[in-house]
């Protein structure tokens, strides 16, 4: 009986644990921030291996700073690479600061001491607490930033590690997204950066003295929304609202919860073509799992679900009439709207969105397969339970 009691007592403290933090964490929501439209020069990568030598180099032409911030940081051949870098820029007399999201990573104590004495200021965000420490284990910080010099920046969904290059030969190739920025938007990304670097280091560094903007020509209107369990879902239904023609997700993770379900639905019954790409093989238990209780109903008004079949697909998109596009960090799930810190982006100009989203498409139409109302009915038992479990657990996957 004892045996069977801790086990249960477990469970108890862990189900009250998880509903007062979130309890908590809803009653601190403040009113959103209204962001303006900025302009930047904005270049777009679809390759890891491409975005990540574009990113060694800047690093390298680095004479001021460099702030970095990652989700996932791999103590893998790709994070050794990139370390080593940092290490050279702040022996140069480049001031780095890097953060990592403290779950994470797995950059080794011995590499951590090793980053502070070559003189990076490292950082790790998001440490679980009491009183709600289960809680608090979810709350992840699951952004990626790089401001370089106060003049450029990146923002997007790649990580750094081995796998995000399709160096995984379990997952292989891997699709995302991911963006380099010139130009005034830059200033978003390092005021988020600060809100986090602060918040973590216990400084007050004012952002605005480490911005050297410049005024690149090409530029395009994006607006950058940070976020941190709130918000997201009502940016994301904005952008769905004036929907007359087209709309494409493209996601790791779709769990939308019935409010973004019950748009889509809206949209498509009104006559908008409706296209959702997923991974085939999901890299995380339940998560796809998550997804195919609300696929009936979606298909059922004419909207089109495929799954990439050619190893993961990790890219976190949605484009409107090619007029406009968000994309960033979030996935199109109930962690990125309710737990996680995030941010994205909402790019408003017909001319750069138009050849991206070509580009975003051919996974699509390439690499992808269908899932029909034939495939979800062919599930089996096994596979149904799973789904209850997934929906009863969905806003923690």
């Amino acid at each position: 009986m004892k045996l069977l009691l801790i086990p249960f007592l477990l469970i108890v403290w862990i189900c009250l644990d998880l509903f007062f933090g979130l309890k908590r964490h809803r009653s601190k929501i403040t009113p959103m921030e209204n962001t303006l439209y900025k302009q930047s020069n904005v270049q777009f990568f679809t390759q890891g291996d491409k975005w990540l030598d574009h990113l060694l180099q800047q690093t390298e032409k680095a004479t001021d700073h460099i702030h970095m911030q990652f989700y996932i940081f791999r103590d893998d051949n790709i994070g050794k690479k990139l370390i080593h870098e940092l290490k050279e820029s702040a022996k140069k007399g480049v001031t780095v600061r890097l953060t990592v999201d403290w779950l994470a990573h797995s950059i080794s104590r011995k590499e951590q001491k090793s980053l502070k004495k070559a003189g990076v200021q490292f950082e790790k965000l998001n440490a679980p607490s009491f009183p709600f420490l289960f809680y608090s284990i979810n709350e992840r910080n699951h952004r990626k930033i790089v401001v370089i010099d106060g003049k450029y920046g990146y923002v997007g969904g790649y990580n750094v590690g081995d796998e995000y290059l399709g160096r995984d030969p379990k997952k292989g190739r891997w699709r995302d997204y991911h963006m380099f920025l010139e130009g005034a938007g830059v200033a978003d990304l390092q005021q988020c950066f600060f809100a986090d670097w602060n918040e973590a280091s216990g400084e007050s560094v004012d952002f605005e003295k480490t911005l050297y903007l410049t005024s690149p020509e090409d530029t395009i209107p994006m607006r950058i929304f940070s976020t941190n369990g709130a918000h997201l879902e009502h940016i994301i239904d904005d952008v769905l609202e004036d929907a007359q023609f087209s709309v494409f997700i493209g996601t790791p993770y779709f769990i939308p919860g019935e409010r973004l379900k019950n748009k889509l639905v809206s949209l498509a019954k009104r006559g908008v073509k409706i296209q959702i790409l997923i991974p085939k093989y999901p890299d995380h238990p339940l998560v796809k799992d998550a997804a195919f209780p609300y696929m009936p109903e979606l298909l059922d008004v004419g909207v089109e679900f495929r799954q990439f079949y050619e190893g993961f697909y990790h890219a976190k998109v949605v484009t409107v009439d090619e007029r406009l596009m968000f994309i960033g960090t979030a996935n199109i799930d109930k962690r990125s709207f309710h737990i996680n810190k995030e941010i994205n982006t909402v790019i408003s100009d017909k001319d750069w969105i138009k050849p991206v989203k070509e580009e975003i498409e051919k996974d699509y139409y390439e690499s992808a397969e269908p899932i029909t109302m034939n495939t979800i009915n062919k599930r089996t038992l096994f596979e149904r339970l799973k789904e209850k479990i997934a929906s009863a657990v969905s806003l923690y996957l």
